[in-house]
């Protein structure tokens, strides 16, 4: 009776000693550059929307933190940078505008913006490739920037159409 434990036990050891191959496990991350380059350039606003808002100071504290996303190399600056594009939009959305730009159609293309910023930062958050989502947030950006130049050269009275 005790050979019939003792003999499954010693293969059990044999086995269980034998020399183990190393496993190496993807553990998922990749080793991920942006490429900046191929990023749209920002809309050009003009000289009359300028006018108006180099008096804004979270619009401008926003442009300078904006103009730092063409200065990141990887995920992590470009989360970093997000993260601090999301605090400036909110400052940005709690900020007095200045009166030919407290409009719905600047608040609502801000508020596109906003929603393209959650969804990179959604993305590098579960480790899906943000480019998709880089290109359609510079879209909404463009499209926000022109607006007060839109804003700007309308020259129709809309209190005339009101009436």
């Amino acid at each position: 009776m005790r050979r019939l434990f003792f003999i499954p036990l010693v293969i059990l050891f044999v086995f269980a000693c034998k020399n183990k191959t190393e496993i190496v496990e993807n553990t998922g991350e990749e080793t991920y550059e942006l490429n900046a380059e191929k990023w749209p350039k920002k809309q050009v606003v003009n000289s009359l929307a300028m006018d108006v808002l180099k008096d804004w100071d979270e619009f401008q504290s926003f442009e300078t933190n904006f103009d730092a996303l063409y200065r990141v190399e990887n995920k992590d600056d470009l989360g970093l940078t997000i993260d601090d594009l999301i605090e400036k939009q909110k400052v940005l959305t709690a900020s007095t505008y200045p009166e030919v730009f407290d409009i719905p159609q600047i608040k609502s293309r801000q508020k596109v913006f906003l929603t393209y910023l959650h969804k990179i930062k959604g993305d590098l958050h579960y480790r899906l490739n943000p480019d998709e989502s880089i290109l359609q947030m510079f879209e909404a950006y463009n499209a926000f920037r022109n607006q007060f130049n839109v804003t700007m050269n309308n020259t129709l009275d809309t209190n005339l159409i009101l009436e």
